[in-house]
């Protein structure tokens, strides 16, 4: 790889934990489940040898060293975890190598000031709405990363979503079993895709802050628990137009998909990254903004190749084999600035 080009992964770590460390509902890895499990975790790290790989769903800051050690990255590589975490939750981490990183990751906990999500309605028909929440479920690990001296520096955000399973309400103190018992499922998928989309929000203006107006590079990488095409996945895009044949634009501060770039390059779409009753999708992204889109009259770095690592969503035992319940994305960019780009 050239010395300006670079590359990035995401990897659902599937609870990576220490063994006999409790997790949710108490349950707990044993000694040779782990074994397995960073086992697994390291030999696909060495495969993919991306420059930058986030991680959703550590537990233990020790296991990941443990399977950047067995990939042979522990030179190379300096792990991303917040500092002191004392592994009573999941996280979102980081992998990057130790000669691009610049300065100190932080994680980012609470939604920006401006945010309001309230609205008496724009149609007499409607009624006021109104959405409180103030927090990430998931702490955003936001970092820098320069491939080289003589390039930008590059914002990488990496991010886990609130999962698509429907939100357990029966603690609630409004929850009245003979009232609400038979619309559970209903009323908890309807809370999930608020936290949902208020996080895309949220990470949204984050990066309209940061991006508006600027040549500022940017990348989110992360477990988003929707399709590309969803509207979480709209919010945080911003949907921006994809072109063909010779025509050059780009978004300002709207972010492409790899997915999307990878489907112009094959006939052939098996990118799923998640299998839930049999129905394959993509739940995992790898976004960046207009200097790493190929029509972007501003483009700094040219898309190369995306490869998604989903075999094994083929077996159902992970814990028998170590392997995790999400496909491992790896997206490659080749240092090629468009004419007139401002480098």
């Amino acid at each position: 790889m050239a010395a300006r080009d670079i590359s990035f992964g995401s990897f659902n770590l599937y609870n990576l934990q220490s063994p006999g460390v409790a997790m949710y509902s108490g349950s707990r890895w044993t000694e040779e489940e782990y074994e397995a499990k960073v086992f697994y975790t390291g030999a696909v790290l060495k495969r993919i040898a991306a420059d930058v790989v986030g991680f959703q769903e550590l537990w233990s800051g020790s296991a990941l060293e443990e399977a950047l050690d067995l990939a042979g990255l522990q030179d190379s590589h300096q792990a991303l975890v917040p500092p002191g975490h004392p592994g009573n939750r999941i996280v979102c981490a980081g992998a990057v190598r130790k000669d691009i990183l610049v300065g100190d990751p932080e994680w980012i906990v609470d939604f920006p000031e401006e945010m309001v999500l309230a609205s008496g309605g724009d149609d007499p028909q409607q009624d006021r709405i109104a959405v409180t929440l103030t927090t990430f479920s998931r702490p955003v690990l936001h970092f820098t990363v320069q491939p080289h001296p003589d390039t930008p520096v590059i914002h990488v955000f990496v991010t886990h979503f609130k999962s698509r399973r429907p939100t357990e309400l029966w603690r609630e103190d409004w929850y009245e079993r003979d009232l609400h018992k038979d619309h559970l499922n209903a009323l908890g998928y309807a809370v999930s895709t608020i936290r949902r989309t208020a996080e895309a929000t949220a990470l949204r203006m984050i990066i309209t802050n940061l991006t508006k107006g600027t040549n500022t590079p940017v990348v989110v990488i992360g477990d988003m628990n929707d399709g590309k095409l969803s509207n979480t996945l709209n919010i945080l895009t911003e949907q921006p137009q994809y072109l063909t044949g010779l025509s050059e634009g780009g978004g300002d501060n709207a972010l492409y998909t790899a997915q999307t770039l990878q489907e112009y390059r094959s006939t052939r779409d098996v990118y799923y990254t998640h299998v839930f009753k049999k129905e394959r999708e993509s739940l995992d992204h790898i976004l960046f903004s207009q200097e790493f889109y190929d029509h972007s009259k501003r483009r700094l770095w040219a898309f190369d190749e995306m490869t998604v690592d989903n075999d094994h969503l083929n077996i159902e035992d992970h814990k028998a084999t170590g392997t995790n319940d999400h496909g491992i994305l790896r997206a490659g960019f080749r240092w090629k600035p468009a004419a007139g780009a401002q480098v």
